[in-house]
């Protein structure tokens, strides 16, 4: 929403759009040269940061409602997206910092307790995982800001979002043995050392250096190619690139690299 008419709109008359009392926040990993990173909004009259996220339109699945969500924070279109938990105690709103009264009013929009943004939510969780390099991080009329933050340097979050984040980071973990999801960040050929890096990075831990990628080829996942790259003095080291096919294959039959 990017004008005060469509914010009016959207708070008087959303609920013919939307599914009430029915919300996605999505947790959107980013990574880029061994970092990992956040993507992190601040509502208007909210003092803490959130996760982005929205309701579902009635004509919408979930996937493409968080598909839609993610795309309007980042700029990017169908990245990897997986559902992680559904947030529903009775209580995650009302331990925030959040106001209704002061939100709307700093809105500029007057409503009775019969709308239908009043009262419990319950929230579906999204993570996605993108390279943050390629992002444009979007605000709008009610997210004043979105920014990417160091997961390891997270700023105080609001509602219940701290245990969404340690959920959605878990589950994606847990996942990177199992989904793709490294496979859109690397570069199309990329080096033996520059995967490993990125699964350390989004595991948060140490692999050996040595047997981690051999459990990769033995799995028939990575194709060698006939190629190196020069990155100084006597070191050339060979080129590598998946082999989607055989990848999506070793997923259904469940993929094991620990």
């Amino acid at each position: 929403m990017q004008t005060e008419e469509q914010l009016r709109d959207f708070i008087l008359n959303g609920h013919l759009t939307y599914v009430p009392h029915v919300s996605l926040d999505c947790a959107i990993f980013g990574y880029h040269s061994q970092q990992l990173k956040l993507l992190l909004i601040k509502h208007k009259a909210i003092k803490d940061w959130c996760l982005p996220g929205g309701y579902i339109k009635r004509t919408e699945t979930l996937v493409e409602a968080a598909n839609r969500n993610v795309k309007e924070r980042t700029g990017i279109d169908n990245l990897f997206l997986q559902q992680f938990k559904t947030f529903g105690d009775p209580d995650r709103a009302r331990t925030s910092q959040f106001d209704e009264d002061n939100w709307l009013e700093a809105m500029g929009v007057r409503i009775d307790k019969t709308n239908w943004l009043i009262d419990q939510t319950i929230s579906i969780g999204f993570y996605a995982i993108t390279d943050f390099s390629r992002t444009e991080p979007q605000s709008d009329m009610l997210a004043v800001q979105c920014t990417w933050f160091d997961i390891d340097n997270l700023p105080k979050l609001d509602f219940d979002h701290d245990e969404m984040v340690k959920e959605a980071l878990h589950t994606m973990r847990v996942q990177l043995y199992h989904y793709p999801i490294g496979y859109n960040l690397l570069p199309e050929k990329f080096t033996l050392t520059e995967i490993h890096a990125l699964y350390e990075t989004l595991l948060g831990k140490k692999l050996d250096i040595s047997n981690f990628p051999k459990k990769l080829i033995a799995l028939g996942l990575l194709k060698k190619l006939d190629e190196k790259r020069s990155i100084g003095a006597h070191r050339s080291p060979h080129l590598y690139m998946f082999d989607k096919a055989r990848y999506e294959e070793a997923l259904t039959e469940g993929l094991v690299l620990s």
